[in-house]
């Protein structure tokens, strides 16, 4: 190798001194256990709890080259995936530690190159065998969730041809009185509170799937769901035998005992053996969030039974929203059907007059301001306006607009205004006066949900309005707790809007702390892309550390073959020809990178209280491979300790106070995309401080065996 390889002074590489101390900030944020860090506003001296790697790096000093970069990678995963980043930030931080280890032990750095981004491919294929399907989770969960002689009633034996028949009766069975025969319409479009009826999920029940209730015809195999219409208790007031939708009389039954319910309550449990379907997946995807799964559970069973008349089975974020209530108590977070979202004490009033009354609808695609333009808009060049509105007699400009504008909103009798950017706030004075309600900073998604089912169509300027932009059928009402008292935050007031068929639903997440709310909200959103990312990948991998203690088993195997000359599977492993040179560094870069994996599977024992100290989480690592080594089958060893649930396992968990033998899962294309990120971002910094220590034309030849590209630029 040239000597310009050689000797490289690790001390010289401040990029990867960069990403290391950068990276040693997140070791606690790590695993389900992570301990959360304050985040103190200088100019404010407001704190901010934080508990993901995009927000301590939002805060941390990115000076730096390589800060710059790590962001930018960071930002990269939560953009396509909003999971990953904490792995991502730990793995940079050990990769970084074990190239310089690697410089320290004068390895060439086209060596540390390529043996790291082959073994790191190696790593990808060979923990494939870890990969489940979504089908095969569910089959899993499912039977392992049976309980004999749940289902005594001969009315559970309904065959699938008996759903279409529209006869079908949901039986009420209550302790004294005698059984209440309810007949069911199979997708009817009733309002949408009624899919959220508390009734029908009483304390004693969880969050099941209504449409796995009712078997095939021809199906033997037993099966346990509960929530909406499951027996979950001998000792429950109201026991549903078995149903498979709520039809109207059912509806205005239960409406009548508990009002207008706003949404699932949070504080309501989810007992595992009870779930099934998307619910059950969304709690082993949950690490421990409890909160967050059990508004993701409320989600996937209210999707899932919309699902059933669609065709589709995916989670769809676009129809979830979040709204963030300070002053309340965690215990009243719940999901609420249609738009949540925040207004003043003004518009609070007209929401007052307005409500229970069908509204004509706006849809604004930008600021309703004096001066918006759209995107791209280009002023006419060599033009000076004198006077815009050559016809104002008296008073101003601005007051010329706002006088069209309200014009314009009354002759069309429009009541509700939905707006994606900026109001103005005279503009918005005016409306409150003439009971015109107007809500600014709605997405996009919201805009096209109320869209699609009240017929409006969204506009630019107030100008393109016309009667057919114009929709019909919203409504607007105060948002109502669990307990059906609505809410007064001070200075601002929940309200809802709705619209008949809309499948739109919000989160309303509510804390009584104000750092803690941004925590809630990111913990939210994670267990919602987990389980989309699991449902678009239609597979899992094991998760409690076992793909990467495959990894870390794998890795050290080739290190070992390497020292091996004779051995030809060792060199067949990789398939770079540069490699063959540099045979006598290959044991020392792939137990560098083995490093990396076994400090994740230590600290994250360590951060759940697996271990009492790294030291002895290390030892219980090394005591695993020394087992999966003896049997012959790494992966197999893995398999079986998973299943187990003996898997680096050391008294306490992250479900130590849930049932014992819960499986937890993890993202396939999130978690391998994070590993490929972090180790991309290691190898760039790596040549750019090569390049600068030995200059670019001595650093050409390594540009050429760099084996990826660094997707994140």
């Amino acid at each position: 190798l040239p000597m310009a390889f050689r000797g490289v002074n690790a001390r010289r590489h401040i990029g990867l001194q960069h990403l290391s101390s950068l990276a040693l900030a997140g070791r606690t944020l790590l695993g389900p256990m992570k301990s959360c860090k304050f985040i103190v506003d200088e100019s404010t001296n407001q704190s901010t709890l934080i508990s993901s790697a995009v927000r301590l790096i939002e805060s941390l000093d990115l000076t730096s080259a390589a800060g710059q970069l790590l962001n930018e990678t960071i930002q990269a995963q939560n953009k396509e995936f909003k999971t990953g980043m904490s792995t991502l930030l730990f793995l940079v931080g050990a990769w970084s530690n074990a190239v310089l280890e690697c410089l320290q032990q004068n390895v060439p750095v086209s060596a540390i190159v390529s043996v790291m981004a082959e073994g790191l491919n190696s790593c990808c294929e060979r923990v494939q065998c870890l990969q489940i399907s979504i089908q095969d989770v569910n089959k899993e969960l499912c039977s392992s969730s049976v309980r004999p002689n749940a289902f005594k009633s001969k009315a559970c034996q309904v065959g699938r041809d008996s759903l279409l028949n529209p006869q079908i009766f949901l039986y009420v069975q209550k302790e004294i009185s005698a059984p209440e025969v309810i007949p069911v319409n199979p997708c009817s479009d009733q309002e949408d509170d009624c899919n959220f009826n508390k009734c029908l999920v009483s304390p004693l029940a969880s969050f099941g799937s209504v449409a796995s209730l009712v078997k095939p015809a021809g199906d033997k195999s037993t099966s346990v769901t509960s929530g909406s219409g499951v027996i979950a208790s001998s000792c429950n007031k109201q026991k549903l035998t078995h149903s498979r939708y709520f039809s109207t009389l059912g509806r205005s039954h239960f409406s009548s005992q508990q009002g207008n319910f706003q949404g699932y309550h949070s504080g309501q449990s989810a007992d595992p053996c009870d779930c099934c379907g998307l619910e059950h997946l969304a709690m082993t995807l949950s690490h421990g969030n409890q909160t967050s799964m059990k508004l993701l559970q409320s989600i996937a069973a209210y999707q899932q039974e919309r699902a059933e008349c669609s065709g589709s089975s995916q989670l769809n974020t676009a129809e979830i929203v979040t709204c963030c209530l300070l002053g309340l108590p965690e215990s009243y977070s719940c999901v609420s059907p249609g738009f949540v979202t925040l207004v003043s004490q003004e518009q609070a009033s007209v929401i007052k007059y307005l409500e229970d009354k069908p509204l004509r609808i706006l849809l604004m695609d930008g600021d309703l301001t004096e001066q918006y333009r759209h995107l791209g808009f280009n002023r006419p060049c060599n033009v000076r306006t004198i006077l815009e509105h050559p016809g104002l007699q008296g008073g101003s400009a601005g007051d010329w607009w706002l006088s069209s504008v309200l014009d314009i909103l009354m002759s069309f009798e429009v009541n509700l205004v939905l707006v994606k950017g900026n109001v103005c706030e005279n503009l918005m004075e005016r409306c409150i006066a003439n009971t015109i309600l107007v809500i600014a900073s709605v997405t996009r998604d919201v805009l096209c949900a109320f869209g699609e089912v009240t017929s409006a169509q969204p506009v630019t300027y107030l100008t393109q309005l016309n009667a057919s932009c114009v929709g019909s059928g919203a409504e607007v009402e105060l948002w109502k707790a669990c307990d059906g008292r609505a809410m007064d935050l001070g200075e601002h007031v929940p309200v809802r809007i709705k619209a008949r068929g809309i499948p739109l639903l919000t989160a309303v997440l509510t804390t009584a702390v104000a750092s803690k709310m941004q925590l809630i909200e990111d913990q939210f959103w994670t267990s919602v892309y987990r389980l989309h990312h699991a449902l678009n990948d239609k597979k899992v991998f094991l998760g409690g550390g076992a793909v990467e203690l495959l990894c870390l088993s794998h890795i050290q195997m080739l290190a070992e073959q390497s020292l091996q000359p004779a051995n030809k599977n060792a060199v067949e492993e990789f398939h770079n020809p540069w490699l063959a040179s540099a045979t006598e560094y290959k044991s020392v870069v792939l137990q560098a990178l083995a490093s990396g994996w076994k400090q994740y599977l230590s600290v994250v024992m360590c951060n759940a209280a697996k271990a009492a100290s790294e030291l002895e989480a290390c030892t219980s690592v090394d005591d695993h491979l020394k087992k999966a080594a003896a049997c012959g089958s790494p992966s197999a060893y893995i398999l079986r300790e998973f299943r187990r649930g003996d898997l680096l396992r050391g008294g306490s968990g992250p479900f130590a106070d849930h049932r014992e033998g819960l499986k937890v899962y993890d993202n396939v294309t999130a978690k391998t995309e994070a590993w490929r990120r972090a180790l991309d971002l290691v190898l760039l910094v790596l040549q750019t401080d090569a390049e600068i220590i030995t200059g670019p034309k001595r650093n050409q030849l390594l540009n050429s065996h760099v084996s990826n590209e660094f997707r994140f630029l």
